[in-house]
This record gives structure tokens, sequence and C-alpha cells, in this order.
């Protein structure tokens, strides 16, 4: 028998199979897992003070590393705590190896106070779920949950790991699983819809996930402008590459209006790694489905299928040139002077982005204009919002700059919104991550007053626009930053905010802004 006990196993079989980060929030369950680490060092442990924080975190480091990293969590309830996050990871098809402690098998039949059923909470989240009971077992559902993870398309992968599996000798290392490819998409459907691209029909093509990388942008700008067919985006990309000298697109609007004015008199809609659209939500009297009435929806290439080659193929069968891609000019907007409001916080963002930034966006209502003033900065990155539930935007971040510790990152955040994973900005400030984090202050759930009145409720009296405020009292980020260990200032006019932007640019190191902007809406 191996003197190796499991959880030394698990680290160095994930190690093994390339995954070599592990955010966590751990308890007395997974104790074993902890000291571990001094035995594989390879692995590399990062602590967040929330495990929203751990499990976000891990979706932004895979975005940007094109690989898994681990998260640990304590029991039922610590997965409980990450689920926001494993859910919009899901979203997203973010490959994580979400690793769940349990209490050790023999333990779990006395019902104590943090038993639960983490099989159910893992499936909201986790097609993948394993329970792992032996020692000699646990490197080979380690090495399952990689191959898992990374799909295509990319998964949450769960393994709940009881104590004594973790303590138990006898670990024995999996060997690395064969990754899947991507599938190829069959040739006749690349040249039937060839065909109706180049008939004359009103097309549009709807892109995302995977294929809003370079290679797939100018294959589409190629095919779309080749044949006349629109070309728009998926709404909250998991990842767009974006700027100066790769082709713009237009996203989908958020609001079900404004998309289905997008969408106009489409025929044909044509899906690549993109879902048909839906109203994020259902409002009284207003579609659900925002397909037009009479248009017939057309998969090229679905979530695990090789996009960016059918958008290639696709490009080439309709005879598109080479040269046939628009690319988005080299600009910069003004530096915004006077009164600082959101739209001048965005202007600065696109007038001093460096190149090769990483952008977490979770501005909300005051980030709506940044995609536009930074559309001809230097090539970036821009992170989304890929399933709704907010907390994503810090952890994002902190996830991408562990991945790209060469790249400066930031984080686009609002007041509401960031206040449910704030304790991010104290793993920034352990691990020096290189993020500037700028948060619009306008003292509102604002996107909420705005859904208060779509939503057709009526008039909001003073207790209900009481439920929206963020006021009595004033939210102080430069203070709650300073107690979580990064530096940070308070912009009110734009002459402050670029000033102070311009310095956090130019430093090495987490920063935070805290900029006073009156709500957009």
């Amino acid at each position: 028998m191996s003197d190796m006990n499991g959880a030394q196993a698990l680290i160095r079989t994930l190690v093994d199979c390339g995954v070599d980060t592990c955010f966590m929030n751990p308890g007395t369950s997974e104790m074993h897992f902890v000291a571990a680490l001094d035995h594989v060092p390879e692995m590399r442990g990062i602590l967040a003070l929330f495990e929203g924080v751990a499990t976000g975190a891990a979706d932004g480091y895979a975005r940007m590393a094109g690989k898994p990293a681990s998260v640990l969590l304590h029991l039922g309830p610590g997965l409980g705590n990450g689920l926001a996050n494993l859910h919009n990871a899901r979203k997203g098809n973010v490959p994580v190896v979400n690793i769940v402690g349990d209490h050790a098998t023999y333990h779990k039949a006395y019902d104590a106070q943090l038993e639960s059923d983490i099989e159910t909470v893992a499936h909201n989240v986790s097609s993948w779920i394993r329970w792992g009971t032996t020692p000699d077992a646990v490197g080979g559902d380690a090495a399952d949950a990689v191959a898992a993870a990374m799909g295509p398309p990319g998964q949450v992968a769960t393994l709940i790991l009881p104590a004594d599996t973790s303590w138990l000798p006898g670990g024995e290392v999996g060997a690395p699983k064969p990754l899947q490819e991507r599938m190829p998409v069959d040739s006749g459907a690349v040249d039937e819809l060839a065909a109706l691209l180049a008939g004359g029909a009103k097309c549009t093509l709807l892109i995302g996930g995977s294929s809003l990388r370079e290679d797939g942008l100018v294959a589409a700008s190629r095919a779309a402008n080749h044949t006349g067919a629109k070309l728009l985006s998926e709404t909250f990309p998991t990842r767009l590459e974006r700027g100066a000298g790769l082709p713009p697109i237009e996203r989908l609007a958020y609001l079900a209006e404004f998309a289905q004015h997008q969408l106009g008199e489409t025929e044909h809609l044509i899906l690549v790694d993109a879902k048909a659209p839906v109203s994020f939500f259902a409002y009284p009297g207003k579609a659900s489905y925002l397909v037009p009435e009479g248009c017939e929806v057309h998969v090229l290439a679905g979530p695990g299928d090789d996009a960016i080659g059918a958008l290639q193929a696709l490009a080439a069968a309709v005879g598109a040139p080479a040269d046939a891609a628009t690319l988005q000019p080299a600009h910069r907007p003004d530096l915004p002077t006077g009164p600082l409001t959101a739209d001048g916080v965005c202007s600065a963002l696109g007038a001093l982005l460096p190149e090769g930034a990483i952008v977490s966006d979770e501005g909300n209502t005051s980030g709506l204009f940044a995609p536009m003033h930074t559309a001809g900065a230097p090539r970036h990155d821009w992170l989304t919002l890929t399933g709704g539930a907010i907390g994503q935007g810090l952890p994002v971040a902190l996830g991408a700059a562990v991945a790209c510790p060469d790249r400066k990152v930031v984080a686009l955040g609002s007041d509401g919104s960031a206040l449910y994973t704030i304790q991010a900005l104290w793993t920034m400030a352990r691990e020096d991550l290189d993020v500037v984090t700028i948060i619009f202050n306008n003292g509102s759930y604002a996107v909420l007053n705005m859904e208060l009145n779509r939503v057709g409720a009526e008039a909001p009296g003073p207790k209900a626009k009481e439920m929206l405020d963020l006021h009595r009292p004033d939210l102080d980020f430069v203070a709650i930053a300073g107690g979580l260990g990064v530096k940070a200032t308070r912009a009110t006019t734009a002459e402050e905010f670029v000033d102070q932007l311009r310095a956090a640019f130019a430093e090495r190191g987490p920063r935070l802004i805290e900029a006073i902007v009156p709500s957009v809406i």
C-alpha cells in the first residue's frame, strides 16, 4: 500500500493534469488537503475570505488560462456560499474543478450539524459529480474531473471528497486522461448555410462562446461583409477579444426591446456557439422569445463544436476574400473634464487603457458606456457577467490576474454588486495582484430602479424606493479597501479621476478608485 494519503494523491494528480492553482476557503474536513500542499509544492494555494470569491476567481482564471483551476470548499454550506459564481461559470461554459469536502464516510450517519445533501446542491451547477470513497481511487477521480471540466464545452466538474478519503494511506496518483477535441462541423451544413447567405435572404450571424477570439471574429466579419449579413455577438460573452486591429462586433442588447430592434426583419438566424436569444426576465405583455416571428433558426456550431473552424469554412464557402473583414481603427476618446459622470469614467478608461489589458466588466448601468469608449483602444480582452448572478466582477478580475501576471487587469464594479464579494480585495492585496478596481458609486441599485418600472409594478412609494437606495449610511469604498489592504482613492471630478487612473496604471499592484457619479437612470 502506498504511504501517500488520498489528499496528496489528489493534488499530485491535479498538477500532473495541468491544474496547478487552487482557490480555497477550507474547513475542518479539508485540513488534510491543506496539509498536503506542502508535499506538492507545484500546487499554488490561494486563500479567499468567502467561497464566492474562490469560485469566481476560478472562473476568471480559466477564461484567461484556457484550463481549469481547482476550488476547495467546505461541505454543503461552503458550496452554497460559492454557488452564484459557479452558476456564472456554468452559463459561460467555463472549466472548473470543484472539490467539496465532506464528512468522513462513517460520520455521515450521525447527521452532524454541517451534514447536508451536497450532491443535490451541486446538481444546480454541475452535470459531472462524483463522490470519492477510497484513497486508491481518488487520483483517478481527479483525472476524470479535469477531463470532464475541459469538455468541450467546459463545465463545472464537482468531486466530493470525504475526510477519511483524504487522510487514509493508500493514495494512488491518477494518469491524465486524453482530452476531447472540438467536433468539426459537417461540410454539408456549411455549404447549405453558405448558399442561404449568398441567396439574398435577410440573415443574421449570432456568434458567442469560443468564436469570439481573433480568428473567429475575422472569419465571421469576412462572411458577413461579403454576403451582407448582419453580425452580432451574444449579450454577455465569456471572453471577447477586441480593440484596435480586431473586427468590432455589436453585442445583442440586454433590454429585450432593443434586441428585437437589432434582429429587426431577420429571416434566418444562424447560431455559432450561441443560443437563440430570449429576454433576461419575463415582462407583462412583452415577448420572452426574441427571435422575430417567421424567422428560421439554424445552428452552424454548437458549444462542443469547432466554431472557429466552422466560421472559417463558411467564409471560404461564400467566397469571401481574405481581406474582407472590417478592422477597428485605433482611436482614443478625449480625456473628460468637469463634473464626474459615468460616461466620463468610461471615456477616461478608453483614453488610458494599456495594451493587453483584461477588463472584468460588472459596471452594470454605469458601465454601459465602457464598450463604446474602449472600442478603439489597444487590443484587450473583455470578460462579462455570463450568468447574471452579481458579485462576479472582482473575483473574475482576481482570477484573471493570477492567470496572466504580466497583464494589467481592470475590474469595473458598481457600488451594489461589488459588496457581494468585496473580500476579493483582500486576496488581491495578499497575492500582490496587478488589478485596478473602479467602483461606480451612485448610491443606488440603479438597475432595479429601471426594472421596477419595466415589470409594470405600481408607481413606487417611499418604502419601495428605500429598498433600492444605498444611502443612510453612505458607502465608503476608500475605507473598505484600506481595511482590506488595498490602496484606494476617491474621485469627484473628471480631472481627479484621470489623475488617479493614470497613477494606478503607472504602478504595479492592486489599486481601487471610487468614482462618485450620478445615476444614469
